[in-house]
């Protein structure tokens, strides 16, 4: 083990250890160590039982929260799925990653940046993956030093009579004909076979789709059966785990079996409240939803001002697209139940710290927004449940953010904290659910703007980024012009825009009271709140050959839209 880490150039002495752990060491054979299960789940807003949704059928997810504690105001660093699993899974925010977007690898940045997993080999763990955990396109080979175990793969688990689904995703005998029909059309073209997949898309890609199969006819069905063959082997083997479980939906399209879509009624679906753009609020606040126009039931729908900004989807769709990403929720949290009952029965529940996160939150036509790829709230808040021995189950309503797990879980375990990482131990929260870690959570969107857009609004670049600080009441977000980070010197000529939303008094986010007489102190408050931060971050830089380093000043071309597919 200690090779292993020479070879990857790992200093521990950055890790705040000045000699290497002793779990690398001899250990005492009666140790039991707790075991963790790490489950994320993709774009799951906090729409659960548990966080106070009615409609919602989560039975076993709310069984874990009744067993754990529940985070209400957990918040992402940035919501996008290859940006927050990087800074997630290392504990640091992305302007260290420098993963800002969905094709960045987190290693060509940070050569020896140290993942939860990885750490948790060093410390004596047996360490495994299935599903998705980090974005794929933001490491190589799935982040190989990450897993002491080959990554698991699904193939094995399909139903027979079905085999896997086309385009990854659907199980429809409608779907699956056309998919070959206009396959052929493309090889008959000529086409290359990236041009083939594009082709097909371009013709049939629907956002939704319901079906009378099993659960495994779907990628999430396979791996909690996966994950089941695994727990079990881990169980035998007596080895303390780290066992990272990632499951895909409700991730777009909308597919889950139809025994849950059966569980709601499409006329009781709750279509946003709010579907116009906020009061005072900039335009960069916003994106056109262009992940779900990528779908080819979703253009035909839509209406369009001359600058193509506004979604407008007419509300039978809108009440589709709610049923179907309800349906896959409960569909999702169907296989976090597999896993419940997989422990339960080895044995090992008691022994196993369990944290279940969505990845980011997600725009259910609400500001007239679909998808992610915002500050706003329903973007940013995500869930965040975690469960260990010997904690009793409660609910806070502490601030918190997704870099706090990996201190948490260390914390949890016995082993020692690493003293780079940019979180904060939630152990004691909790333990008395009415304390607080941290006043405030820290957000932040890029915006890759195009020639026109730029022009348009008056900008310097199209490198804009927006940061944003949620406090219980507020949120104050400062849109960034001309490649600004939180680790660079803050210069007001760089600030392009502002927003200042109360939630006591606003919770829908319907004005930006920014320039309010009456919120002159509170702006004055959370800005300097925000200058204080950044300042913070000024000494952080990547790690280069073990070694921090300021971040580079070269300007990193952001590869992002608000049309990337994750």
């Amino acid at each position: 083990m200690k090779n292993l880490f020479q070879k990857q150039g790992l200093n521990f002495a950055l890790l705040g250890l000045a000699t290497l752990p002793t779990a690398l060491q001899a250990k005492d054979t009666k140790e039991q160590k707790p075991n963790v299960l790490f489950i994320a789940v993709d774009d799951l807003k906090p729409v659960l039982g548990c966080y106070g949704t009615p409609i919602i059928k989560t039975p076993n997810i709310d069984r874990l929260a009744n067993q754990g504690t529940v985070f209400l105001n957990n918040y992402v660093q940035q919501a996008i799925s290859g940006a927050t699993r990087a800074s997630c899974l290392t504990g640091m925010r992305p302007d260290y990653t420098q993963v800002w977007d969905l094709v960045t690898r987190m290693r060509d940045m940070n050569p020896d940046i140290i993942t939860i997993p990885q750490y948790f080999i060093s410390q004596g763990y047996t360490t495994a993956g299935v599903g998705k955990i980090f974005h794929p396109s933001c490491v190589e080979n799935l982040d190989q030093p990450s897993w002491s175990i080959p990554y698991l793969t699904t193939e094995d688990y399909y139903p027979s009579d079905l085999g896997q689904p086309v385009q990854k995703a659907y199980q429809s005998q409608k779907t699956k004909d056309l998919v070959k029909k206009y396959r052929k059309e493309a090889e008959d073209k000529g086409l290359t076979k990236k041009e083939i997949t594009s082709y097909i898309t371009k013709h049939i890609k629907p956002s939704i789709e319901c079906v009378d199969v099993p659960d495994n006819a779907y990628e999430d069905g396979t791996i909690a059966l996966a994950a089941k063959d695994q727990l079990k082997k881990f169980a035998k083997s007596g080895q303390p785990f780290f066992f990272a479980v990632g499951f895909h939906k409700p991730h777009l399209p909308f597919v889950s079996p139809k025994k849950y879509w059966d569980l709601y009624n499409r006329k009781d679906m709750p279509v946003a409240e709010f579907q116009e753009h906020a009061k005072n609020s900039p335009d960069i606040a916003y994106h056109r939803s262009g992940e779900l126009k990528q779908y080819t039931d979703i253009p035909e729908l839509c209406t369009f001002t001359d600058q193509q900004s506004k979604t407008g989807l007419n509300i039978d769709k809108q009440r589709e697209l709610i049923h179907g990403y309800y349906a896959a929720v409960s569909y999702t949290d169907a296989q976090v139940g597999i896993l419940l009952n997989t422990l339960e029965s080895l044995g090992m529940l008691n022994n196993t710290i369990i944290v279940l996160w969505g990845d980011h939150g997600w725009h259910l036509g609400d500001h007239d927004l679909w998808c992610k790829h915002t500050n706003f709230e329903n973007a940013t808040h995500a869930p965040l449940i975690i469960s260990g021995p010997g904690i009793k189950p409660g609910k806070t309503k502490s601030m918190t953010e997704f870099v706090d797990i990996f201190p948490t879980l260390c914390d949890l375990a016995g082993i020692p904290i690493p003293t780079q990482l940019d979180g904060t131990s939630l152990v004691p929260v909790m333990k008395d659910v009415n304390k607080q870690v941290k006043e405030y959570a820290v957000s932040q969107y890029p915006r890759n703007l195009k020639n026109g857009d730029i022009k348009k609004l008056g900008l310097e670049s199209g490198d804009v980024m927006g940061y944003s600080l949620r406090t219980l009441r507020y949120r104050y977000t400062v849109w960034m012009d001309n490649s600004f980070r939180s680790n660079s010197a803050f210069d007001e000529a760089k600030v392009y825009a502002t927003e200042l939303y109360d939630y006591e008094k606003d919770p829908l986010e319907k004005v930006n009271v920014v320039n309010s007489r009456e919120y002159a102190s509170v702006s004055k408050d959370m800005k300097s709140k925000l200058l204080i931060f950044f300042k913070s971050q000024e000494k952080i830089g990547p790690y280069i050959n073990g070694v921090h380093h300021k971040s580079s000043k070269k300007k990193l071309k952001l590869k992002i839209e608000d049309n990337a597919e994750e």
